[in-house]
């Protein structure tokens, strides 16, 4: 019998999130590699191989009976694809035409949502190995049937494991997503922590960056687990298992909004608590936190019972001693202070009860709205609307399409201009290399070169090295599971690994030396064609469209300010109404991040914006983190003689946010200094001595993000002025 140790390390590598999707790929390989060497035709191999990779690029996470649909789907696209490539193949101009208009119809599908844009692509890819195919006979017409059938049965090899494999363990990619979710949050905690630090000299600024940018890795995982329970809801009630991780993550959703509240200027409370111990206390709780969130993200991966931490309970009362000190000392100057000190502990109490209580989050259920929006086109109606609304020159995946099909075209064109040797591998480089916008594709492009030539150095290597076919079948196989296993995250690996398997197959049929060259010329001609066609064809220069990302963040954020006022009237309930305007406040936070990085990657002067931006960035997130603070603390609050100073000062932060966001919408300045904003900042910093805590915390918090309004504006009247400025060296 295995060792308990043992037994461990198998069940860490099964609960692996890349375990299962590389097992089914070697059962598929393996099987196609078997079946050909049983028939004695290694020939089958290539068209078999290629439909089993078209299959699984086309695969995404849904339950048995959605994957059956989406694989029924995949092979009707599929067929249509190859049998089209062979009909139209030896007529060279109705060949373009159809490859430009498919191209661009295919990409557009994408409008419909990340399903239908996965299997477009794996379409598009299948309909180049059909090339590829029809090249090796060198277009015959004789069996054109055959290769469409082997590419198609490859397909649905692959496609029944996938089927068969999720009816098996349906559950298993909903504990992955949670787990990756729980370790993203968990960095959250431990980033957010770093503020704490009571350090006068502390660069406060950047360590809000590092907040904002690890908050785009968390708001990743919430909708990627948001999509992965949608797709095993169904219409009916949950499961028991579902419905326990359902709560697992609305926990994390809330665990999200009060991890990312803020109830003071770091700086403030580190001046003035400069010779106390309590922002350490406040630092080592979150950080223990940060621990028990990725050890709660490994307890779910591994199907393991969760146990939190005594030293957390204790972290929790040093905490509370030390604020019992200060309170002792009666400073009148720290008043104020330790208010917002005692706002934030009991903050940290709240996710220390909800971390201690997640081995049973059913006891933290209390009244809840389990309802997830679908945002999946339900209707033909409704996605023919999706896909027109697209057909401008202003949408991102309008331009992409164009930009697809003109590459694809010219590379076309090119082929047939100077007949290179196994041609039509450029078109395929140039289909995995051309990307939505210039820094993804400067990336992939490299990526992309530098791992075919480490594919094509191991190849030659090992071909003298292991010159028998069966070993090399097997090196086959396991460059295929290696391309999967590391496609989305080593994509220069994944490169070379799928290299190392054409070389192989290849050579099972032919002379797989021969192919090292064209495949390198081919890979940096269609890598060439890419480049070209994403900087000149409609370029999507991430700065130019910096405007209107700051202004959809601003505009969420005053969706989230009236929607948290309006749990202060009703009580707290996470309804879909308030759950979905924290997301998009969260998701637009996190998209501006994104803009952010990717224009760091574009030439010089087209990234002139960048530095305003993250300064934006973190004004924006540090504005996001006083609405948390707001919504972390709701309840319902008794009558009081403030109450129409909050309701309305409430709609007036509101609308100021709106306000700013129309005029950077429209390019139009904003005014810099608003008298009105600054008096109702100094109002709402008049506390009453006899006011409740309750209603303190709400005109603390409202007070804090009038005083964001003033660095907001004045930041976008920068942004203004350097969007309207030209580039260097253009008139």
């Amino acid at each position: 019998m295995p060792t308990a140790s043992l037994r461990q390390s198998l069940r860490r590598l099964w609960a692996l999130e890349k375990f299962g999707y590389s097992l089914r790929v070697l059962i598929a390989l393996a099987g196609s590699m078997g079946l050909s060497s049983w028939l004695g035709q290694p020939a089958l191999v290539i068209p078999l191989f290629l439909g089993i990779i078209a299959s699984a690029l086309a695969e995404t996470d849904d339950s048995w009976r959605g994957r059956l649909g989406a694989l029924l789907a995949t092979l009707l696209c599929f067929s249509v694809a190859s049998v089209s490539v062979e009909l139209l193949f030896p007529y060279p101009w109705l060949f373009a035409l159809g490859l430009a208009v498919s191209t661009f119809v295919l990409v557009m599908l994408g409008a419909l949502g990340e399903r239908y844009a996965t299997i477009a692509q794996a379409t598009l890819i299948l309909s180049i190995y059909s090339m590829i195919a029809a090249d090796q006979r060198d277009g015959a017409s004789l069996n054109f049937w055959r290769d469409p059938l082997l590419l198609l049965a490859g397909a649905a090899w692959y496609g029944l494991l996938s089927v068969l494999w999720d009816a098996l363990f349906t559950h298993q990619p909903v504990q992955q997503s949670l787990a990756r979710l729980y370790r993203e949050l968990g960095q959250y905690f431990k980033l957010k922590a770093a503020l704490f630090e009571p350090i006068r000299s502390l660069d406060v600024e950047e360590r809000r960056l590092q907040l904002a940018q690890q908050n785009g890795r968390v708001v990743s995982a919430l909708n990627a687990a948001k999509e992965t329970l949608l797709h095993r809801l169904g219409d009916g009630r949950p499961g028991t298992r579902i419905s326990h991780y359902l709560k697992l993550y609305f926990l994390a959703q809330d665990l999200h909004e009060r991890v990312s509240s803020s109830h003071y200027p770091y700086q403030a409370l580190a001046e003035a608590f400069f010779h106390s111990d309590v922002l350490f206390r406040c630092q080592r709780l979150l950080r223990l936190q940060a621990s028990a969130c990725a050890e709660l993200g490994t307890a779910i991966q591994l199907r393991q019972a969760f146990h939190y931490s005594e030293a957390n309970a204790q972290a929790l009362d040093d905490l509370q001693a030390s604020l019992d000190h200060l309170r002792e000392q009666q400073n009148p100057a720290w008043r104020g202070l330790l208010r917002s000190l005692r706002a934030l502990s009991g903050n940290l109490s709240t996710m220390q009860r909800q971390l201690a209580s997640a081995s049973n989050p059913d006891s933290l259920a209390g009244e809840q709205d389990s309802s997830l929006l679908d945002r999946q086109p339900q209707t033909l109606g409704e996605a023919l609307s999706r896909v027109r609304l697209q057909l401008t020159p202003t949408s991102l995946l309008f331009r992409h399409a164009l930009r697809m099909s003109i590459a694809l075209v010219c590379g076309y064109a090119v082929l047939h201009a100077i007949h290179p040797e196994q041609g039509y591998w450029v078109l395929l480089t140039t289909v995995f290399v051309c990307q939505p916008n210039y820094g993804a594709t400067r990336i992939k492009l490299v990526q992309r070169v530098s791992g075919t030539v480490l594919g094509l150095l191991a190849g030659w290597a090992l071909f003298d090295l292991f010159p028998g076919t069966q070993v090399q079948a097997l090196f086959a196989v396991i460059a295929g599971v290696v391309f999967f296993a590391t496609r989305s995250t080593r994509y220069t690996l994944a490169t070379a690994a799928i290299t190392l398997l054409v070389l192989f197959c290849f050579n099972q049929i032919g002379d797989g030396y021969g192919l090292i060259w064209p495949r390198l010329f081919d890979t940096l001609l269609g890598s060439a064609i890419a480049a070209a066609a994403v900087f000149l064809i409609l370029p999507d220069w991430q700065g130019r469209r910096l405007n209107q990302m700051v202004a959809n963040t601003l505009s969420c954020n005053a969706d989230y300010l009236r929607q948290i006022m309006r749990q202060y009237e009703s009580g707290k309930r996470d309804d879909l109404a308030y759950r979905l305007a924290r997301r998009n406040a969260h998701n637009a936070d996190a998209a501006l991040s994104t803009t952010l990085s990717n224009m760091l990657l574009e030439p010089g002067h087209f990234r002139r914006d960048a530095e305003s931006g993250f300064r934006f960035l973190v004004l924006s997130h540090t504005l996001l983190s006083y609405l948390s603070g707001l919504g972390a603390h709701r309840e319902t609050l008794p009558d009081d003689a403030s109450d129409a100073l909050l309701e309305d000062a409430a709609e007036r932060l509101a609308q100021s946010l709106d306000e700013l966001a129309a005029a950077l919408r429209d390019g139009r300045a904003p005014t810099i200094h608003s008298d009105a904003e600054e008096a109702l900042a100094q109002q709402l910093e008049q506390l009453p001595e006899d006011i409740d805590d309750g209603h303190r915390l709400v005109q603390t918090q409202l007070g804090l993000i009038s005083r964001q309004l003033a660095p907001l504006r004045s930041m976008a009247v920068h942004l203004l002025k350097l969007g309207s400025a030209p580039p260097a060296g253009q008139p």
